[in-house]
Formats: C-alpha cells, structure tokens, sequence
C-alpha cells in the first residue's frame, strides 16, 4: 500500500521594513523543510522562487510589491566577459574546497570582517558565534561549504579569504550565503570569482543552473547579478531568459559609477532568522 503523500504547511511573516526598498513593508511566506523527502521538497520549490534560511524554505509574499525577482544563471551557455576573464584569471591561484556544512571560527571571523565593511548597521551585524553555526549547520539538505584560500606553505593551510554556504540540487547550485575579504588590496573581484567558480563548478558536473536569489530592481547593491549572462527570471509565466538588450542595457546602468546613481543602498540578501505565524 502506497503512504499517502504529505503537503507541506505554509504559513506567512508580520509585515516588516523591507531590507531592500525605502518605505516598503516585506511579508513572506514559508514551510519548513524535514523530514526523508527535504532535499525534493527545497528542490521543488526553488524552482517555484523559494529560498533556503536553515530549515525553513521561504519567498516573498508583499501585498503591494514584486520587485523580489528569482534569477539563476545558465552555467552550461555562459560565456565570460572580459572583465570576468580578468577576474578568473587574477585570482587563478586560490585553492578551492568543499567542507562539510561545519561553522569554524575562521569562517566566522572573515565573515564579520565582511558585513562590518560591506553591510554596516545590517541585521547581520548582530550575529553572534552560534547564530553563524545555525545558519551554516542547521540544513536538512544537501549542503557544502566551499572555501577559498591563498596557497600554502609546505603543508599549512593558506589564509581564507572567500566562503560561499551552497545548496545541491538535481538541477543546479543554490548559492545560500557567500562572503569574502573586502580589504584585500592584492585580489579585486573576490565576490564576483565565487560566482564564476560556482558557474564553472555546475558546468563540470552537467547541472544546468546556479541560483543567485532574489535581484531588486532599485537596490543598488543587488546589481551585480545581472552581469552573469545568460540570466534567467522567474515570471508568472515560469521561467525566462532575460533578452540580450536588456541585460545590457541592465549590465550598463549596474555598471556606471555610483555618484551617477541615486538609487539606495539596502542590505545583501540577508537570512530571515524569525518567523512568525499570522492567521
């Protein structure tokens, strides 16, 4: 006799100030992710916009807003820039590893050099030593870490200057969280090289995609996404692929120097750590 299949719960955030957008309020909506069948169910609805925050799975659910839009990269197609190939080149050298999903104070020491530089006054900021173990270690799914070093010396281990929290999914990486040494005067484009690599990770293993999460129209420093080409966007159609005229002209605007912009300067995907139940 064949178990009787069991429906996820799902259940909606308070309205909250919007991390991304001035004068918005952001409501989501989330299941948790347990039990045999985790890894099927975050797949399934991360192809639907879903993300992972441990061992929930959430989206945004705002009742006046859909500036939230989920975007993966084509890994197989894509096709560096010369800026990209500069990048890859430049930072050639680092030693690239997968770990198990185990919070270090390494890990945790370069990711608050990180926000302090990046994101000051973020929610993040307030992370302690154990709220970092959550995030990384509370996964009921296929997850890794993939850390970048500097080469060593003899058998010790080079200085970590990258980490990226990554999901695996049948068809693709879920990039969770990544940061990396934003005062490194010898390495530039340290960000944009997880990406790269994670691209040329999921083209070596056949998987069609990386996720980035959510890119926001506005948010200045959510930009970055759109110079992976080629994009593609979660409509209510399903998914799309970007046309090539308007990344560029997307790839312009992200990419002229800031004083000509005007747009504000919220907060990097951040991780909801609280969720509360509204009826």
């Amino acid at each position: 006799m064949t178990a009787p299949i069991r429906f996820p719960r799902f259940f909606v955030t308070s309205p909250a100030p919007c991390p991304y957008l001035p004068g918005k309020r952001e409501r989501k909506v989330f299941t948790e992710l347990r039990g045999d069948s985790a890894d099927e169910l975050n797949e399934a609805l991360g192809r639907i916009g879903f993300r992972r925050s441990q061992t929930v799975a959430y989206r945004p659910s705002c009742l006046d807003c859909q500036a939230c839009v989920s975007v993966r990269v084509a890994a197989g197609e894509f096709a560096p820039s010369s800026s990209q190939k500069r990048t890859l080149k430049d930072n050639s050298d680092l030693v690239a590893t997968e770990c198990r999903p185990w919070a270090t104070a390494e890990q945790f020491d370069l990711l608050r050099k990180y926000l302090a530089v990046r994101h000051p006054g973020g929610g993040m900021t307030q992370m302690e030593e154990n709220d970092f173990a959550d995030m990384v270690e509370h996964t009921p799914v296929s997850s890794y870490i993939v850390e970048y070093r500097e080469p060593g010396i003899g058998a010790r281990q080079g200085r970590l200057v990258g980490a990226c929290l990554t999901d695996y999914q049948g068809d693709g990486l879920s990039m969770i969280y990544s940061f990396y040494d934003p005062e490194h005067g010898d390495r530039a484009g340290l960000g944009n090289y997880i990406i790269l690599d994670h691209i040329r990770r999921a083209a070596e293993q056949e998987l069609p995609y990386v996720y980035l999460g959510y890119w926001v129209q506005g948010a200045e420093r959510m930009q970055y996404k759109v110079r992976y080409r080629p994009l593609e966007r979660l409509t209510r159609g399903g998914w799309e692929r970007v046309p090539e005229a308007e990344q560029r002209e997307l790839i312009r605007a992200a990419t002229r120097p800031r004083r000509e912009r005007s747009e504000p300067l919220p907060a990097k995907d951040g991780h909801p750590s609280e969720y509360k139940l509204t009826d």
